[in-house]
């Protein structure tokens, strides 16, 4: 059996399982992590969980202690690296006119370089950029060319529901997302309202997909004819939350029936009523 929790590190690090080891952790701790790459400072995201050890994933990281003040101090002067690394780029970039967004700043905690997060519309050489930085702040760079999704993630901000973005709180990965999803939702094509701050669908689409997938298949397609109380009709719309159909009926008149009131259709969803 093992102690594992949840924890997040860095700026664009995934949420990942770390092995507790005899520290008695809460959601919101900071936290010093072993991995591959050194040290990391992280935050615990959720409360301590006892597994089996079939279940650790073989690549886990360690908890190592509790952050210290020493920590804590550390980290806060990382921030302030980030803050003049950030500025100090975004002069030589404009100096040098390249066609890149700035988007953030990394110092990882053990301090063995600075990575510069950016996005851009084309490939970009920045040689000459890494290597003025390089002069500059005495370690090594990485830039590293992310997407509008991974821009969200980093900066965070609030959804259209009035929630912080998924992908700043929760989510661990990015999951492919389709218009057919709003679609089955029954939810209005217009960009506005299904993409997210990103400008790409929003990823919440997904999390309901599979339940209104499996309700849909209690429902009719819409251009089925059905038979209702009141004659025959073909079904205009569905909401397969509601488990209702619209359907217009011979004589041009709209109405909301539930499903189960239809007396036969022909998509195999129900009996005919004797």
């Amino acid at each position: 059996m093992r102690r594992v929790v949840q924890v997040r590190t860095g700026k664009l690090e995934k949420i990942f399982t770390a092995e507790a080891n005899k520290f008695h952790l809460s959601p919101g701790d900071q936290c010093i992590v072993k991995s591959e790459g050194g040290l990391e400072f992280g935050e615990v995201l959720s409360e301590l969980e006892v597994v089996l050890e079939n279940e650790v994933p073989k690549s886990i990281k360690s908890i190592v202690r509790l952050a210290t003040r020493e920590d804590i101090r550390q980290r806060v002067e990382n921030e302030k690296r980030e803050r003049d690394a950030f500025r100090r780029c975004l002069e030589k970039i404009k100096e040098k006119g390249l066609l890149m967004k700035l988007v953030l700043v990394e110092v990882p905690f053990g301090r063995s370089r600075i990575t510069f997060y950016f996005t851009a519309e084309e490939r970009i050489d920045f040689r000459e950029l890494v290597r003025d930085l390089a002069r500059i702040f005495k370690t090594r760079i990485e830039m590293r060319q992310i997407g509008v999704r991974d821009e969200a993630k980093m900066l965070g901000g609030i959804g259209c529901c009035g929630r912080t973005l998924c992908c700043a709180s929760f989510l661990k990965s990015f999951e492919p997302v389709s218009i057919r999803m709003a679609q089955r939702q029954s939810l209005p094509l217009n960009p506005d309202k299904i993409s997210g701050l990103c400008g790409r669908l929003m990823c919440c689409l997904k999390f309901e997909h599979e339940m209104y997938k499996e309700l849909s298949k209690r429902l009719p397609k819409e251009g089925t004819e059905v038979a209702t109380e009141k004659g025959l009709g073909k079904v205009t719309g569905v909401n397969a939350f509601k488990q209702t159909v619209m359907v217009e009926l011979e004589n041009g008149q709209e109405e909301e029936i539930p499903a189960k009131n239809l007396i036969r259709t022909w998509w195999g969803g129900h009996r005919e009523k004797k």
